[in-house]
């Protein structure tokens, strides 16, 4: 049995996510379905709307065999890291493709700017270029990639494909990136009539919106209680003020820290704190993500040291799934965790600290689950030994 992998937020699962999971069945039916998922915040700097667990469940209903956690330090930063933990673990578990939703479809160009950053020593100075002239990185790195290769690129989901061809590419993994073409806008914010995108369901929650055919008919049970960011403005307001130095933690550059301090009491919403602190050099999303990192506590310091994968962690699976893993567990150079025990890894225990801080507004008493057996559909308990 050979394996597709599949990098996903699933925040939340919703039917474009069903139309990638059946294009792959019907392309190979033979292989086990592996999803790369974050935990309980995202590459964009936002926090899920509903729990990694009940995520895990909706997934494994809809056609995905096996579920692995991508750990915080990686599910929370830029695509480029995003792409290098998320790759690594999928290369780890043996998989023969990753398959991803692409805007353009045109698997071959991105590989061409993925080379083009990755060799070409232009693309740094033009980039740096760029940024000079007051654009913010995605820009600047748009208008390089297209000075060097006549290509452009400044969508979301091709910009995540070329950082996984280059984690591909550097690493010298055996992969296959495939591209399925997306059939809708990533940034859509408006409801389209059965395949809409995760952002515009989103915000059809927080407006209290039916999204009713958007999503699996399965999955509106577990969207009853949602968490969303705004509601923790208050911790992190208190936060900002009470730490002596803000620029310990990841991504929040010189200066920043200053600025987040001066605006954090003119501002009475998190909305209004991203507003009031935007630039060019400081995008929304960069924001959102320094935010995340001070509220988690996640420094420079133990972002330096978490650089590497060292475990795999199972959140659920099948029969399919834990078919694949019996079958290559025994070749895997690092450990399978099933069952959180007192004997952790120091990443993994910093994963139950951003579980508890999520679930500090809900108090859904999430942080059990953590050390409860994985969700398993399809007969008896797996064990990883």
């Amino acid at each position: 049995m050979k394996a597709i992998g599949i990098i996903a937020e699933y925040n939340p699962f919703h039917n474009g996510h069903y139309y990638q999971i059946q294009k792959i069945k019907e392309k190979y039916p033979d292989h086990a379905i592996i999803a790369v998922m974050c935990g309980h915040f995202t590459e964009r700097g936002e926090i899920t709307i509903i729990d990694k667990w009940a995520r895990t469940k909706i997934a494994l209903e809809n056609g995905i065999d096996l579920v692995i956690e991508l750990p915080f330090p990686f599910a929370t930063q830029s695509a480029d890291f995003f792409a290098y933990g998320a790759i690594t673990i999928l290369e780890y578990l043996q998989v023969e493709k990753v398959v991803f939703g692409s805007e353009t479809n045109q698997i071959e160009d991105l590989a061409t700017i993925a080379r083009t950053q990755l060799e070409n020593e232009e693309f740094d100075k033009l980039v740096k270029i760029y940024s000079k002239m007051g654009k913010n990185y995605p820009t600047a790195l748009s208008c390089a990639l297209e000075d060097l290769t006549g290509k452009k690129i400044n969508t979301p989901n091709d910009l995540l494909g070329v950082s996984y061809i280059k984690t591909i590419l550097k690493e010298n993994y055996k992969i296959i990136p495939e591209a399925i073409q997306r059939t809708n806008s990533y940034h859509d914010k408006d409801l389209q009539t059965s395949i809409s995108s995760a952002t515009a369901i989103r915000e059809a929650i927080h407006n209290k919106q039916s999204i009713k055919g958007q999503v699996p008919e399965k999955e509106l049970r577990f969207l009853q209680n949602t968490y969303h960011l705004e509601d923790y403005f208050t911790l992190l307001k208190y936060k900002i003020l009470t730490e002596k130095d803000l620029s310990i933690y990841q991504t929040v550059e010189e200066g920043m820290d200053q600025k987040l301090k001066k605006e954090i009491n003119h501002s009475t919403s998190l909305e209004e704190l991203i507003e009031n602190c935007k630039s060019k050099r400081y995008t929304y999303n960069k924001i959102k993500r320094m935010l995340i990192h001070i509220l988690c506590n996640f420094t420079k310091e133990k972002a330096n040291q978490w650089n590497k994968i060292t475990y795999i962690r199972i959140l659920g699976l099948n029969q399919i799934g834990k078919q694949y893993l019996n079958r290559i567990k025994k070749e895997l150079a690092i450990p399978i965790i099933s069952k959180i025990t007192r004997e952790k890894d120091e990443m993994l225990e910093f994963e139950i600290l951003t579980t508890n801080i999520y679930d500090i507004i809900n108090n859904n008493h999430l942080v059990s689950k953590e050390f409860n057996s994985i969700i398993y559909i399809g007969g008896e308990h797996y064990d990883s030994k």
